[in-house]
């Protein structure tokens, strides 16, 4: 790929001295929020910078990058000075915003629009009325750059979640924007190809003399990277002084979680039951005394109970690895055998695969991008059908977390999210205040949920199926876009989910994560389960996937 033309760009931006994106005053605020997002927010990056920008879930990293961007701009009161390359982000035209701003959304489900790999790389070009042989063109070089040419003609509908935003990143930069702004660009690439998707960026930051702004909370692969990094924080951008103290590897038990109690549970699932038919809920209006222990029923049905916390923390060590009692009798769910593939024409995702899960316990399942994680879950979860084998689903009701949470996400309001299914399910809305207030979610009961930010529209989405107690809790990516205090509740609901006779399966790229909570770690390859092992054992003599 060519240097990108500088010549495109007039006046002011021409000149090396004026910043690649110019921020003075700016406030922001979204309809019927209580307060703004920001007030008298004031941020410069240079041309030609790497450039992190990090803070908590909800401090509007995601909404100052789009107000950035014309098209994608939210809607609220905004107030103040935006430029790129020296020119008003307000005054730009589509051609002026594709020359010089390309965006590469948190999920890509949300901004791939074709059918084909190949049409979505051409879709922006021919927006902008390229000639067919330019296109081509671009096409074929931005593919070679980023090595797509063996998937160019494959369907984006049967891409994983790492191809798809590794394809999000190509057709952008098709259009030579001369500055790239990522919302979370690594969330669901494992850790190989996470490597040599940053190593893209960079060359895109280095040859290509593109100036790179990446939204993350996963700093540490990028400082080699990075030239600066800045953090919102009270409303306001900051410079963040030393850039190597963004490495420090996170604890998730370090410090004091809230603790969740008791968790609900029902007989049959919303999403699915035993019988594979959706069916009503009946929670259990009262919980034995938690002295007791656990009770199971000669049925096999799921049995609430309260679990008394232990102020010590999750868990112990030993060794370095957890060990947890397992508190509940129920029967493990298996895969036997297991064949699956989504038509003819492509290839079999499952082949064969054998496993098992054990209730009360966490269960990571990790692997390279399209080895079958998402897919091995949707076949748990009944929303697809094995073609051959067979499946023991110990558990009577199930729910799953998809990787895109805006799935989950049908109401107006948050309040109304969280109160969709209580009818059903027998909940009320002090539960649902109260799980939303677990899961840092107050204050938001108003907002639409499409004006959250990534992290938090993944813990709505997480608190409506708690709020169900499904015995199958399955979760595709559960802690992306999170922060370090965000993942922390995550990781103590799961713990105590499985406390409480529960079964977490978690696919996830997220490797400190997976070793800190879960019980065991599966790796998928090729279709199959490699191996599952306690963490401890997992990473003792792991090269590549290390936490």
């Amino acid at each position: 790929m060519a240097r990108l033309d500088r010549g495109s760009v007039s006046g002011a931006a021409c000149g090396l001295d004026a910043p690649a994106i110019e921020v003075r005053g700016l406030r922001f605020a979204y309809p019927g929020a209580e307060a703004p997002v920001f007030e008298e927010l004031d941020w410069r990056v240079p041309q030609g910078a790497f450039a992190l920008l990090v803070g908590g879930t909800g401090s509007g990293k995601s909404t100052l990058l789009s107000l950035l961007k014309p098209e994608i701009s939210p809607t609220g009161e905004c107030a103040g000075e935006l430029r790129v390359l020296g020119e008003s982000v307000a005054d730009m035209d589509v051609r002026a915003s594709a020359e010089r701003v390309g965006y590469v959304f948190q999920d890509p489900e949300n901004q791939i629009v074709c059918e084909t790999v190949w049409h979505e790389m051409a879709f922006g070009l021919e927006n902008l009325g390229m000639s067919r042989d330019e296109m081509r063109r671009r096409v074929a070089e931005t593919s070679y750059f980023f090595g797509l040419e063996d998937w160019l003609h494959r369907d984006t509908d049967t891409l994983s979640g790492g191809r798809k935003q590794l394809l999000s990143l190509a057709a952008v930069l098709a259009l030579r924007p001369r500055v790239l702004l990522l919302d979370e660009p690594t969330s669901q690439l494992d850790p190989v190809v996470e490597k040599s998707f940053l190593h893209a960026l960079f060359r895109v930051n280095r040859e290509l003399g593109c100036t790179v702004v990446v939204a993350t909370h996963q700093p540490r692969p990028m400082l080699e990277y990075a030239t600066c990094a800045y953090r919102i924080e009270g409303r306001r951008v900051c410079e963040v002084a030393d850039i190597a103290s963004l490495g420090h590897r996170e604890e998730l038990f370090s410090g004091e979680v809230p603790g969740w109690g008791a968790l609900r549970r029902a007989k049959s699932g919303v999403f699915s039951s035993a019988s594979g038919q959706l069916g009503s809920l009946d929670p259990r209006a009262g919980v034995p005394g938690a002295d007791k222990g656990l009770k199971s029923d000669k049925s096999g049905e799921f049995e609430a109970q309260i679990l008394p916390q232990d102020d010590s923390g999750a868990s112990s060590r030993a060794g370095g690895c957890r060990i947890l009692p397992k508190m509940h009798a129920g029967s493990a769910t298996t895969l036997a055998g297991s064949w699956f593939r989504y038509d003819r024409a492509s290839g079999w995702v499952l082949r064969g695969l054998d496993a098992s899960f054990s209730a009360g316990a966490v269960h990571a399942v990790v692997g390279g991008n399209g080895c079958g994680k998402s897919t091995m879950l949707s076949v748990l979860a009944k929303t697809v059908k094995l073609q051959r084998g067979h499946m023991e689903r110990g558990a009577g009701s199930a729910a799953l977390l998809p990787q895109n949470p805006k799935a989950l996400l049908v109401a107006e309001t948050v309040r109304d999210e969280l109160m969709e299914w209580a009818s059903t399910c027998g909940y009320d809305e002090g539960a649902a205040q109260e799980r939303a207030a677990q899961l840092g979610l107050d204050g938001l009961d108003g907002r639409h949920p499409y004006d959250l930010s990534g992290g938090q529209r993944q813990l709505l989405a997480l608190a409506k199926l708690l709020l169900i107690g499904p015995e199958l809790l399955l979760l595709d990516e559960p802690t992306k876009g999170l922060d370090l205090a965000s993942r922390r509740i995550i990781a103590r609901a799961l713990r105590d989910h499985a406390k409480a006779g529960g079964t977490v399966i978690m696919a996830t790229h997220d490797l400190d994560f997976a070793e800190q909570v879960a019980d065991d770690i599966a790796m998928m390859f090729d279709g199959e389960i490699a191996c599952m092992e306690p963490p401890a054992d997992f990473f003792a003599d792991n090269v590549f996937y290390r936490a």
